[in-house]
């Protein structure tokens, strides 16, 4: 079977520049608007894309006086954009730090089910202090607790999606059965961090579960995702950065006795797309001088775990610590920070690079150009697809969709219909059996 990309919509506000919604190409006032996120989830779907994708934070961000908060809850938006659409996926983040997996597991099956099929669900830890706050703790845990409780939770949510067999809903009408009780069952978890009893108050989803998804490339995150993940976000500079992580992850999955293949590594990419050279570079300029520096610069301090602020911006980054010594996204700070030596970059021309990808890969050309970086990546074994930024919406999701994906489809790199009617089918990913399904057959 021939190997064909995966593209994820990443839909932020009005875009993924940090000074997207100063631009005159977008419209922040639509940031409450939930007309603005359907808009974008037809789009996505007019180019045939696989999922888009929602991210989500539990507290204020640090600098909320220059730039954009999120103002929808991802689940409760994805309902919202489920009728809206009709065959692309709909991932959305929680954190396994900050919720219960029963409301979880309930939640993601309520979705699937809702949208018929199409849920997925971003599984982070959560890194920042402010949101620990809110949660009646002082500060968050360190970084491998939050990946231990993440581990247990992700195994509670499965058993719970598990617990109602597929055949178990009956409908008999004339006899008054509603449901196998012998094919509906108590989980009976009793692990480290969780107690619970099952089963869940939702039947089986129609995919079997949501696909999982994970965003973490530290080494927690690594091997949080070979046991777990089924696609996997991810932020790399160079196309050697690529192929060294996603020949990493794959080696991992494959220890973990899992198969490689069904892990699908999507590297960010935000295309900063123009009819010509000068003109995508134009635009790019514009948005860098709507940066506010006194915001980015709190953004980079989040990014590190590090207060930044108040440093010169024309003097280079100060001497840092390891990455393992930070209690934040580990991965993300390592990249920022090879960014700045490799480069020499100042602080104001690192917030400048960070400005429109937060150390996602920020691409500036014609649509030719773009589609030239997509294939060398995904050919040259550093990505099975792309987590797609624009850094304006709906303007650059547009000009992404009727400019670049048409060229990838010529080149038969890309699907020109969907073909499947689930997320996981759009992954080309199997529909897992449940736990008991796999018990009978072993017994059998």
């Amino acid at each position: 079977m021939t190997r064909t990309l995966h593209l994820n919509a990443f839909l932020m506000g009005v875009g993924h520049h940090e000074a997207a919604w100063r631009h005159p190409l977008t419209d922040p006032a639509r940031l409450g608007d939930v007309r603005h996120f359907q808009e974008l989830a037809r789009i996505a779907e007019r180019g045939t894309l696989d999922s888009v994708f929602l991210a989500d934070g539990l507290a204020v961000g640090p600098a909320v006086r220059h730039n954009i908060q999120a103002v929808f809850e991802p689940l409760t938006l994805l309902a919202a954009l489920a009728t809206a659409t009709e065959h692309i996926g709909l991932i959305a983040t929680a954190s396994t730090s900050y919720t219960e997996p029963f409301n979880l597991a309930r939640a993601f099956a309520s979705l699937d089910h809702l949208s018929g099929g199409r849920a997925g669900w971003n599984i982070v830890t959560s890194a920042q202090a402010r949101e620990a706050r809110n949660f009646n703790l002082d500060d968050h845990p360190a970084h491998a607790d939050r990946y231990r409780r993440a581990a247990e939770h992700v195994e509670v949510a499965i058993k719970l999606w598990d617990s109602w067999e597929d055949d178990a809903l009956v409908l008999d009408t004339a006899a008054g059965v509603f449901a196998d009780t012998d094919r509906v069952h108590e989980i009976a978890h009793a692990g480290e961090r969780f107690r619970v009893a099952g089963p869940l108050n939702t039947p089986r989803p129609p995919q079997g579960r949501p696909l999982l998804v994970q965003a973490g490339s530290s080494a927690d995150g690594i091997a949080f995702a070979a046991r777990y993940a089924e696609a996997v976000f991810t932020a790399q500079q160079t196309l050697a950065d690529g192929q060294a992580f996603h020949a990493a992850l794959k080696r991992a999955v494959a220890d973990a006795g899992r198969d490689p293949d069904l892990v699908k590594v999507l590297p960010g990419i935000a295309p900063v797309i123009g009819g010509t050279e000068a003109e995508a570079r134009a635009l790019a300029d514009e948005l860098e001088a709507l940066i506010v520096p006194e915001h980015a610069l709190a953004q980079l301090s989040g990014m590190t775990g590090l207060d930044l602020t108040g440093l010169p911006l024309d003097g280079p980054l100060p001497d840092l610590p390891d990455a393992t010594a930070v209690q934040s996204h580990q991965s993300r700070y390592q990249l920022v920070v090879d960014l700045a030596r490799r480069d020499r970059l100042t602080l104001r021309q690192l917030i400048g690079r960070l400005g429109g990808g937060r150390g996602h890969r920020v691409v500036v050309g014609t649509p030719e150009q773009i589609a030239d970086q997509i294939e060398l990546w995904f050919t040259q074994g550093a990505a099975d697809g792309f987590n797609v930024m624009p850094p304006l919406l709906p303007h650059g999701l547009e000009a992404f969709v009727d400019h670049v994906v048409p060229l990838l489809r010529r080149r038969g790199l890309f699907r020109s219909a969907y073909t499947g009617r689930t997320l996981r089918e759009h992954y080309g990913l199997p529909r897992p059996a449940s736990v008991h399904a796999v018990r009978e057959l072993v017994a059998s």
